[in-house]
């Protein structure tokens, strides 16, 4: 089971540190289209919804919300039979409230939200508001006693609501509606795929069954005086739950069902191994789809990745025959091929595939090449094939909140203070050198979040 969590963890960091990536590499036309978001594409990256595609930026999110939802039946699955409702309710509250304050919090001690011209004392409070967030989400019961744990956590939120209710923001006054919208998102998918898990843990195809009305509420939400208008639009605080952002649901169930298998598998007592060449195959197939769709969507070369695609789940089902000891390799890749070719089908419809504004066949196609690449991952630790780069991407993803904040809140700033921006500021030159400083603003960020998970200590919801 352990070798498992470790591939999730692995999945996880990859789809952390490229969240980095993504934002620390080279802003400007001498950086191709494909190293950005489809719809925000050089020179002017101004949004448009009207261009079709996805690039590797577009599976950043699906991917941290599949690792998500197959967490969600590992750390709740113990005691979802031992514990009352009300207490894993709590849990999953508790955890929507920490999260929502993560973002908001984070996105306030940001030196450009604080200033619009950040001087020095600015990038030492935003130094300062990492800080913080040790305080307040550091594991402190496993390095010293309950009270003082409490205390510091105790101070760490004092001292940060302090800042967000004296502070004067450079765009005006805090604001609750003013967060990091990745986070509240992420937020509400804990909070409300938790409870649909729990709620379908025994009759998991119930848990399918949801889909459905909620693709019914968005079909329908533009209807003037339907229930589907109501559902839509009701919210009881809309900087925190707005029913958009249940369309996520559609990536973070077909985890939750990825982590249910895990946990089966783990039970397994047949300790027959399939061949390594069968395994082998099946990883490098599963890997080269992603790869076929980011050129095939991209490029707009659809009936070709669709019959490549077509060819290659076809490829894996019959693989998956050999390997007949193991359910979840099985599963995993029936899962991943249906949802892949399904979000093919859909593509045509909402005007090709979009991350922004997000559409049924990138949610589908996400969540198929999600399985695909934790499945990957999964068979690399069990062929032992590149561990140096499973155990450092995994020792990421342990740590994932340090990872997202630790270049905005303390790396840049501390860049900034040292003026060694100005030598990754230079290298904006071109393609090569301009995703090269990605690379390695990326990598200190990672080393700085492999040295707190070495150390055992985590930010916890």
């Amino acid at each position: 089971m352990n070798k498992r969590l470790n591939s999730l963890d692995a999945f996880r960091g990859l789809a952390i540190l490229c969240m980095v990536l993504s934002s620390s590499i080279a802003f400007g036309d001498m950086m191709p289209a494909w190293m950005f978001h489809a719809q925000t594409p050089p020179p002017t990256h101004i949004f448009n919804p009207n261009l079709p595609g996805i690039t590797w930026v577009d599976l950043v999110f699906p991917f941290f919300l599949f690792s998500m939802g197959a967490a969600i039946p590992l750390a709740l699955n113990k005691k979802a039979d031992t514990e009352p409702f009300h207490k894993i309710f709590i849990q999953l509250f508790t955890r929507l409230v920490l999260l929502a304050f993560f973002a908001i919090f984070t996105f306030h001690a940001r030196a450009w939200v604080m200033e619009k011209t950040p001087s020095t004392l600015t990038h030492l409070i935003s130094i300062a508001a990492f800080v913080c967030l040790f305080l307040i989400y550091g594991n402190w019961n496993s390095f010293i006693n309950t009270k003082l744990a409490i205390a510091f956590k105790a101070i760490g939120i004092i001292l940060a609501i302090a800042f967000l209710g004296f502070y004067s923001f450079a765009y005006g006054d805090f604001s609750l509606a003013k967060s990091d919208i990745i986070i509240i998102v992420l937020a509400n998918m804990a909070f409300f795929g938790g409870l649909i898990w729990y709620f379908t843990r025994k009759l998991p195809i119930w848990r399918i069954a949801v889909l459905p009305f909620v693709m019914a509420v968005f079909l329908a939400s533009k209807e003037d005086g339907s229930i589907n208008q109501m559902v839509f639009n009701t919210t009881p605080a809309d900087w925190l739950y707005k029913f958009y952002y249940l369309k996520y649901l559609f990536i973070i169930i077909p985890g939750t069902f990825a982590g249910e298998w895990f946990i089966k598998e783990s039970r397994n007592e047949n300790t027959e191994q399939a061949s390594k060449k069968v395994l082998s195959l099946i990883a490098v197939i599963a890997i080269a789809l992603v790869f076929v769709n980011l050129w095939g969507l991209f490029t707009r070369t659809l009936e070709i990745n669709l019959f490549i695609n077509i060819l290659g789940c076809a490829c894996l089902l019959l693989l998956a025959r050999d390997v007949k000891q193991s359910e979840l390799i099985n599963r995993i890749i029936t899962a991943g091929a249906y949802l892949l070719v399904l979000g093919l089908f859909f593509e045509a419809y909402e005007g090709g595939i979009k991350k922004d504004f997000s559409t049924y066949s990138y949610y589908f196609v996400c969540s198929g090449l999600s399985f695909l690449t934790l499945l990957a991952f999964s068979l690399m630790e069990k062929l032992g094939y590149l561990k140096a780069v499973t155990n450092f991407l995994a020792a990421n993803g342990k740590n994932p909140m340090i990872a997202y904040t630790a270049g905005n809140l303390f790396l840049i700033p501390l860049l900034k203070i040292t003026t060694l921006s100005t030598f990754l500021d230079a290298m904006n030159t071109s393609a090569f050198i301009g995703f090269a400083r990605g690379v390695i603003f990326t990598g200190i960020v990672a080393l700085i979040t492999v040295l707190f998970t070495r150390l055992k200590f985590f930010w916890k919801t």
